[in-house]
């Protein structure tokens, strides 16, 4: 159990949020979409480059707190090079994994983004602290939202 809003930010966390590498906006992408939270002020815009079924890449801007920067950065590193199809079911594992705290039980038997859950487990602890839950999905469902734009620009947001 965590018993105090700091045990939030494990040293991944922290990582991830100071010295984030997938921060910026990209200068060729082909899929955007911002997502906002007003409880707490937190805005993220993912950029996403599609290539053949999958995804080449992402990047994100955030303006707020350490976890939603976090989520973004933690979220880029899991989704690249990934099925669309995929990509869905992990943001969707995601936001399981912050409701219960929880990994769910086939990751340990291996699947075929399992690394990628394992990776996000720190996000995990956000599931004590129900007010900052929105603050670890914002970008995954921002990301899906992007993932369905069809905005053919390049270097400029929709």
């Amino acid at each position: 159990m965590f018993d105090d809003v700091r045990d939030l930010y494990s040293e991944a966390i922290r990582n991830h949020s100071r010295a984030p590498r997938h921060a910026g906006r990209p200068n060729v992408f082909d899929g955007s979409a911002r997502g906002d939270n007003p409880m707490c002020g937190d805005r993220v815009t993912v950029f996403v480059r599609r290539g053949g079924t999958g995804l080449e890449g992402a990047g994100f801007e955030a303006r707020g707190c350490e976890l939603v920067t976090a989520s973004a950065d933690l979220m880029c590193d899991a989704v690249a090079g990934r099925g669309l199809d995929e990509i869905t079911g992990i943001a969707g594992q995601v936001e399981a994994m912050a409701r219960s705290g929880q990994m769910p039980d086939w990751v340990t038997q291996g699947c075929a983004h399992c690394d990628a859950l394992e990776a996000l487990q720190p996000l995990s602890a956000v599931h004590e602290f129900p007010s900052r839950l929105r603050c670890v999905t914002l970008p995954w469902t921002t990301l899906v939202a992007a993932l369905g734009s069809d905005s053919k620009t390049s270097g400029d947001a929709a």
